[in-house]
């Protein structure tokens, strides 16, 4: 399957969730086995010869690329959740968003110290998220070996925010 073929099952939905976002609605990738599959497939192939300690999926449409990349790569998937969910004792950051501010967390005793941690997200947009998420993890002792996504929105230019890490995405828009 092509890079192509994958885009062609991202479906978009205009004005969602506000009036003038386009969304890229992931749902009818992942509804397609094979392609699902080769995205997995993909992203093992680039990452298991990297001498990854961690997956951290950045909740929540990032558990469903995370999860089964862990898998496949041996090792465990750390999440980094919205406020509350996790039980233990956490590091919490607030970062902005486009349209307000948000906040996440990650269980302080994630890592062991100087862990490779490979970051899985679905989507790439300005960088925020992601960036907020690279501070939990460096907080908790890890280190970001790299920033893998499904999807990179490219006119958001969010490449440029996250300048000192490594980023690689599978489709771009």
């Amino acid at each position: 399957m092509t890079q192509q073929d994958l885009a062609s099952l991202i479906r978009n939905i205009p004005d969602f969730p506000i009036p003038g976002i386009q969304f890229k609605d992931i749902t009818t990738l992942i509804g397609n086995g094979p392609a699902f599959s080769e995205v997995i497939d993909r992203l093992h192939e680039r990452y298991r010869d990297q001498h990854i300690d961690a997956v951290v999926g950045i909740e929540s449409r990032g558990f469903i690329f995370s999860a089964p990349l862990a898998y496949r790569l041996g090792v465990g998937l750390v999440p980094i959740r919205k406020p509350g969910k996790l039980p233990a004792a956490t590091y919490q950051i607030e970062y902005q968003l486009e349209y307000g501010t948000n906040r996440l967390e990650i269980h302080r005793d994630a890592f062991q110290p100087g862990a490779r941690v490979l970051v899985v997200d679905d989507l790439l947009a300005t960088g925020g998220t992601i960036a907020a998420a690279c501070d939990l993890i460096e907080m908790a002792g890890g280190r970001v070996a790299e920033l893998a996504f499904v999807i990179e929105l490219t006119f958001l230019n969010g490449r440029e925010r996250l300048r000192d890490r490594s980023v690689f995405s599978l489709i771009q828009f």
